[in-house]
């Protein structure tokens, strides 16, 4: 048996009442959270180019929204103009293990299938907890970021099968739709690297794409490359991810969706703890002059956003929010990280430069081992009077460990949808959301309007 049908025979097998309501009710706080994130991504140059670009094409129903309007279009290209929303901000949930991974970035997919399928709400429900349990198995199993490989590689696998779980495919077109994902959706590490553009946003967006163009090539009767795990030149081989033949899914209502983290700071995961930390810290020294900040950190954090020189002079908004040096800078000066702690004019704040150039990263040994269980960071801040502080976070607010609440969930969806939809909107999405295991149709939840 192949992996693939492994992965074939789980999805076939596993039925929404199969999951507990806890995990039912952590999708409908992801679907919130994502709704949270559009908002704030709405206007992005990303946003608007790649909701250009699914608008252009027209599909009779049943075909997929494009979030925030009423434009119907093809299930790919609506999942990749509104995963392109979905992720823009860095600021839907996080999956740390051997590969880290924003796992929400399935939603989008799967409520396009949804509604292209004619499916409902306990439908997307399910496809859901499978396209997290898939990703985070993966990225559990083996590292891609080890051999300069994307994590949204797993992605194209993903939300291949979600789709064609939706789409009531039998285990031969589910392996089959497994193997067009993965044979030609190898993605570079590139896209994080250095100073990072509009890509990044579109990443697993296009991933996505693809994984649904695949599962819909499979139920129209194309075959897919066999044991694209295992085989010679297979993605074990090719990516060196041996690890990926040790998978289990989800049994006895353990399921991954809910070992994942919704974002309490719009950052890269990896330095919410950092943040918190110089929070902390912050009421301490107000009003002394900082000499050096000094912050030990674990290998995955130094080697994605505390080492390169583009992560001290910050010249996008995606570098930025993957610069610890700039997001710890910001939350000692500004007393929190929002939206705003990423506007260009932040970027050239003599300020924020003067503080990173007074900041020094370094891996500790010592915190490698609470990875990926924490996220431990420790600042020490030291003042022109001689006052040093310290501060160790390992789970920042809305880790597994330390959860944010329903109502913290709530507020920030309120504050993203602040100025983008109306009041009314904003409620009657918020209440849709709260019930989206009794929804027949998807379609009013996401053809939500934008104010001018």
């Amino acid at each position: 048996m192949t992996i693939a049908r492994k992965m074939a025979q789980w999805a076939t097998a596993l039925k929404y009442e199969d999951l507990p309501d806890k995990t039912i009710h952590e999708v409908k706080r992801r679907v919130i959270d994502s709704l949270a994130v559009t908002f704030g991504a709405y206007r992005s140059r990303p946003a608007r180019v790649a909701r250009s670009k699914a608008k252009a094409v027209n599909d009779p129903p049943p075909a997929a929204t494009v979030w925030g309007s009423k434009h119907l279009c093809s299930p790919d290209l609506a999942a990749f103009a509104n995963a392109t929303m979905v992720r823009y901000l860095d600021y839907n949930d996080t999956y740390l293990s051997l590969e880290p991974a924003h796992p929400s970035d399935n939603i989008p997919a799967a409520v396009a299938v949804t509604q292209t399928a004619r499916k409902t709400g306990k439908d997307m429900i399910l496809a859901t907890v499978i396209g997290y349990e898939i990703q985070c198995r993966l990225c559990d199993a083996a590292s891609l970021r080890a051999g300069g490989w994307d994590h949204v590689t797993y992605g194209a696998l993903s939300t291949a099968l979600l789709a064609a779980k939706l789409w009531d495919l039998t285990e031969d077109e589910m392996e089959h739709a497994l193997g067009l994902a993965g044979v030609c959706n190898i993605t570079t590490r590139q896209t994080r690297t250095g100073q990072i553009s509009d890509w990044k946003a579109c990443a697993f967006a296009n991933a996505g794409r693809n994984g649904i163009f695949a599962a819909d090539l499979a139920r129209r009767g194309l075959t897919g490359p066999n044991e694209i795990f295992e085989g010679p030149k297979g993605l074990m081989n090719q990516l060196d991810i041996p690890g990926a033949k040790d998978v289990v899914f989800g049994t006895d209502g353990d399921f991954m969706i809910d070992k994942t983290y919704i974002k309490f700071w719009p950052a890269e995961y990896h330095s919410q703890s950092a943040i918190d930390a110089c929070l902390q810290l912050r009421p301490q020294i107000e009003g002394k002059t900082i000499e050096k900040i000094h912050i030990g950190s674990f290998e995955a954090a130094v080697s994605i956003i505390g080492s390169e020189p583009e992560k001290l002079r910050p010249t996008s908004r995606e570098t930025a929010d993957h610069s610890m040096f700039y997001c710890c800078a910001a939350a000692l000066v500004d007393g929190d990280v929002t939206l705003d702690t990423f506007k260009d004019e932040r970027l050239t704040d003599s300020v924020l430069l003067d503080l990173i150039d007074k900041t020094t990263i370094v891996e500790v040994p010592e915190l490698n081992k609470g990875y990926p269980k924490g996220i431990p960071n420790d600042i020490t801040i030291t003042c022109s009077d001689g006052t040093t502080v310290n501060k160790r976070v390992d789970f920042p607010r809305g880790h597994v460990e330390n959860p944010m609440t329903d109502d913290e969930v709530v507020a920030k969806f309120r504050r993203m949808a602040d100025g983008v939809v109306s009041d009314e909107t904003a409620s009657a999405t918020l209440e849709q959301a709260w019930k989206l295991d009794t929804l027949e149709d998807l379609t009013p939840l996401f053809s939500f309007s934008v104010l001018d």
